[in-house]
């Protein structure tokens, strides 16, 4: 997906098919302000945040320099993101596709809930995906789409004992994205919108009786201090995206534009690596360990059983398709036949 990813977003930004690294001295002064993703995350604080305030001026000779903030620490929620960068608040922003799904439910395609079983097959769909998101992001939003990355596995926290997909009923989940919450109704449960920073409250608070997150991402966020069960069936994978207001992009130097696709691909490898490594990590850490982060935090890991993993394909296509679809329209249902069918072995009638 990487190598494909950054070829189509080059040949957008340049017109030519050219993958060469921008020479330094070549390079005109640019600074780039930029909104990163959720900064409690360790792709965050290990990658995503040295790469802006260090990488890009290394790599760049001082060319090329950004000025750097997640979006959690401006205040913001993360649906607002994408809108603001249209706009031209900033540059250069990183967020969640899940949390614009709302405005532009096309950005649930690659990662609709149960449409990928693990992050193999979700890297896979997310690459035949690229093209039709960079195309409506282009005509639609006045974005320029640079690369899709990945999260860990987006996994349940319950404070009451869980055995499957079946005992979700008549709870109060907190999820990201309507396609949660479109397999959270197929199984009796009640989606509740709660803030990412706000879940370990309403949880403790009895608000909610189980989130959706990642695996380390619930870990890093203490949720195992108010939730006792981690139920380890993927849901998604917490698609985001890395993406440049187009107006600003258009007007860069084909040599920076070069650079920060380069750079930018590099970069979402790099998270895709880390995604994949720590996936077991955090559910070690969230439960009996090894935790190499701090002290496992001691939940009772819950596996999922074979019928469970039939039960999440049943919500995909009774629920989750249809729901999309239904806030979509045409657009998505040809986008998924024409580009996802193949892959997922599924066909939107």
């Amino acid at each position: 997906m990487r190598n494909t990813q950054c070829a189509i977003a080059l040949a957008l930004a340049t017109g030519l098919a050219v993958a060469t690294t921008a020479v330094a001295q070549d390079l005109p002064e640019t600074t780039v302000n930029v909104v990163g993703n959720l900064g409690i995350t360790t792709q965050s604080r290990q990658l995503e945040a040295p790469f802006w305030t260090e990488g890009v001026g290394e790599s760049s000779g001082g060319a090329v320099t950004a000025n750097f903030r997640p979006w959690n620490e401006m205040g913001l929620r993360g649906p607002e993101v994408f809108g603001l960068l249209a706009d031209g608040v900033m540059n250069i922003a990183t967020a969640q596709l899940g949390h614009h799904s709302g405005a532009d439910p096309i950005n649930d395609g690659n990662d609709l809930a149960g449409l990928s079983a693990t992050l193999d097959e979700f890297e896979t769909v997310s690459d035949a995906f690229f093209p039709i998101l960079a195309a409506y992001y282009r005509d639609e939003l006045g974005l320029h789409l640079i690369t899709i990355q990945s999260f860990q596995s987006q996994i349940l926290y319950c404070k009451d004992p869980i055995e499957g997909l079946s005992d979700l009923e008549g709870r109060r989940i907190r999820g990201s994205g309507a396609s949660q919450a479109d397999l959270m109704r197929h199984f009796g449960a009640t989606p509740v919108d709660v803030s990412f920073g706000e879940v370990q409250t309403a949880m403790e608070q009895g608000v909610i009786d189980c989130a959706i997150t990642g695996t380390l991402g619930g870990y890093s966020a203490r949720w195992h201090e108010s939730a006792d069960y981690l139920y380890t069936l993927p849901i998604n994978f917490g698609a985001g995206a890395t993406v440049a207001n187009a107006a600003w992009w258009d007007g860069l130097d084909p040599a920076v534009q070069a650079f920060l696709t380069e750079e930018i691909g590099a970069l979402a490898d790099r998270m895709w690596d880390l995604n994949r490594e720590e996936n077991e990590i955090g559910i070690a850490c969230n439960t009996s360990g090894p935790c190499p982060l701090g002290e496992p935090a001691g939940m009772t890991r819950v596996d999922p059983s074979e019928g469970d993993s039939e039960l999440r394909r049943q919500a995909l296509v009774e629920a989750v398709l249809p729901g999309w679809v239904e806030r979509c329209g045409d657009v998505c249902r040809e986008s998924f036949n024409d580009n996802l069918a193949g892959i997922t072995g599924l066909t939107i009638n």
